[in-house]
């Protein structure tokens, strides 16, 4: 992909990063847009990624609750002060990704929060599955090391597609909204109740009802 001075000047104003270090990153990712933000922040150039050691102990926690009341979802999502959580875009996004959480039903916060023997035991569920599938033995680690990873981007919130806007994370909508709003924002945790949930019933999918609700 060519790499524009509009590109390089768009990616400047999202990041408050250096023109030539966001020249650098839009090279370094053959172009990609988000790739390059990542790219600032791993090597700690945007303005996300400074302010993310700033301690956020305000916030809010924000709630979604399903028509009908099936569904609930409860969201702590931290500030660096109490000015920011009243802000109509904060509290936007708190709604919006306890909408999120209704409807993907994620499982963890975080990759590097996945208990290990959570991932032991769907190794072994998805090497059962391999073999029986009748895949070759040297090939196992290399699928179950994709399939893995692929099992916790799907599981893990932040690393979920955004039910509102798919061409993003979660993860990558909040760096975005760290850089407007110019505070380290934390989503710090949530807790997902479904009605009934546990109790052997005729199974509902209410995750699909409500990602058609919130894309509606």
């Amino acid at each position: 992909m060519a790499i524009t001075a509009a590109l390089v000047k768009e990616l400047r104003e999202k990041t408050s990063a250096g023109m030539m270090d966001c020249k650098k990153a839009l090279t370094e990712t053959n172009g990609d847009f988000e790739k390059a933000v990542d790219w600032l922040r791993t090597k700690g150039l945007s303005k996300a990624a400074k302010k993310s050691d700033r301690v956020a102990a305000e916030g809010l926690v924000g709630s979604y609750i399903h028509a009908g009341g099936r569904i609930g979802v409860l969201i702590e999502v931290n500030s660096e002060t109490d000015f920011v959580s009243r802000n109509e875009e904060f509290q936007g996004f708190v709604r919006d990704v306890a909408m999120h959480i209704a409807a993907m039903n994620p499982s963890y916060l975080k990759i590097d929060e996945i208990p290990e023997d959570d991932v032991v035991k769907e190794k072994e569920v998805l090497k059962a599955k391999a073999i029986e599938e009748g895949k070759k033995p040297e090939f196992l680690d290399k699928i179950l090391d994709g399939q893995i990873k692929k099992w916790a981007a799907e599981n893990c919130l932040m690393d979920q597609k955004f039910v509102k806007n798919p061409d993003k994370t979660i993860s990558q909508a909040l760096t975005d909204l760290i850089a407007k709003i110019g505070e380290n924002i934390v989503i710090r945790r949530f807790v997902r109740f479904e009605l009934g949930d546990g109790i052997e019933k005729k199974s509902d999918n209410f995750a699909d009802e409500v990602a058609a609700a919130v894309k509606g």
